[in-house]
C-alpha cells in the first residue's frame, strides 16, 4: 500500500564526488535508487553543497541515472536517448517496484489495472499509448505530445485495447519517485520549500532512542516530511554552515541513527539505508 503522506529525501550534488571512474558512480547512485524504492520515497530533491564549484554535470549524472532507473524498462529506449551517463546502465539494480510489472502481453492485463506509457502516436480517435504489450492502447478523445510520459487505467482489452489518463495520486500501491534538481542550497531550499517536518542526520545529533518518540509523534502528525543527508565530504552542518546558517534552525530534528559507528566514515549510501530502515518502522509504531 502507498502511503497517505510524501516522503522527500535530499540529497547532495556530490554525493559521488568520492569515486572516480563513471561505473563505480552508477552502482553508487544505482544503490540509492533502490534503497528510495524500497522504503518508498516520494520526492528526491538534489541541491549544490560547493558554493564555489560548478555542480550542473554531477546533479544531471544523478538525476538522469535515478531517473532512468524508476522508469519501467519497456519504455527506456523511447524516452531516453544514447548518452553517456548511461554507459554502465547494465549494472544498475532492478526495482521491482508496482509500477515496473513483468506483464508483456495484452492477454496478461486486466481491466482496472494501471500501467506507465508513453505517447507513442496521435489519431482522430484520440491518442495511442505504448504500455509495454503488443499493441499500443487508446486514449479516446485526448491529444499529447509524442514520447510524454503518462500513467493510464485500463478500461477495455481485446483487439483494440482502450483505456483512460490516470494520476499518481488516485493509486493506492508505491508508484515510484521523482527526481529534481535544485538551484539553491540546502538551508534556503528548506526555507523556500513548505515541508510540515525536517529530518538531518548527521554523527554529531543525539543517537535516534534518544529521540525516537518525540519524533514519532511528529512523523505521525504531518504530511509531507523531508530527510537529508551530507555528503561524503561533509556532514549537513558543514554544508550550511557556508550559508551562515545553524543546522539546528534550518530543521526540525538532528540524528544519529548509527551511534556508536566502527568505521571512521559512513558513506551516505550507508545512512541512507540505515535511517530510512528506522524511519519505515518509527512510522508504523
Amino acid at each position: 500500500m502507498k502511503p497517505t503522506c510524501e516522503l522527500c529525501v535530499a540529497l547532495p550534488a556530490s554525493l559521488v564526488s568520492d569515486v572516480p571512474h563513471l561505473r563505480e558512480k552508477s552502482l553508487k547512485i544505482g544503490l540509492i535508487g533502490r534503497a528510495a524504492s524500497i522504503f518508498r520515497v516520494d520526492h528526491i530533491l538534489l541541491f549544490p553543497d560547493l558554493p564555489d564549484v560548478d555542480q550542473t554535470r554531477d546533479a544531471r549524472l544523478i538525476s538522469v541515472i535515478l531517473s532512468y532507473m524508476e522508469t519501467p524498462q519497456y519504455l527506456r529506449k523511447r524516452l531516453f536517448k544514447i548518452r553517456p551517463e548511461l554507459r554502465y546502465a547494465g549494472i544498475l539494480p532492478p526495482l521491482r517496484t508496482p509500477h515496473h510489472p513483468l506483464a508483456d502481453r495484452i492477454a496478461d492485463l486486466r481491466v482496472g489495472e494501471y500501467r506507465e506509457g508513453a505517447v507513442a502516436s496521435s489519431t482522430k480517435n484520440g491518442t495511442l499509448i505504448d504500455i509495454g504489450v503488443e499493441r499500443p492502447v487508446l486514449v479516446p478523445d485526448v491529444k499529447l505530445k509524442v514520447k510524454e510520459r503518462v500513467t493510464v487505467r485500463i478500461r477495455r482489452l481485446g483487439k483494440h485495447p482502450r483505456a483512460r489518463l490516470a494520476s499518481r495520486e488516485e493509486i493506492e500501491e508505491y508508484w515510484g519517485y521523482r527526481v529534481t534538481i535544485s538551484d539553491v542550497p540546502f538551508g534556503e531550499l528548506v526555507k523556500s520549500t513548505p515541508f510540515d517536518l525536517v529530518v538531518a542526520t548527521s554523527r554529531y545529533g543525539p543517537p535516534f532512542p534518544e529521540v525516537e518518540k518525540a519524533l514519532a509523534i511528529q512523523w505521525r502528525m504531518t504530511d509531507s516530511r523531508l530527510v537529508a543527508f551530507g555528503s561524503p565530504a561533509e556532514g549537513l552542518h558543514e554544508i550550511v554552515a557556508k550559508e551562515d546558517l545553524h543546522l539546528n534552525e534550518v530543521v526540525d530534528f538532528v540524528l544519529n541513527t548509527i551511534p556508536d559507528q566502527g568505521t571512521e566514515t559512513v558513506r551516505t549510501e550507508e545512512a541512507i539505508y540505515t535511517s530510512l530502515a528506522l524511519l519505515n518502522v518509527l512510522g508504523r509504531s
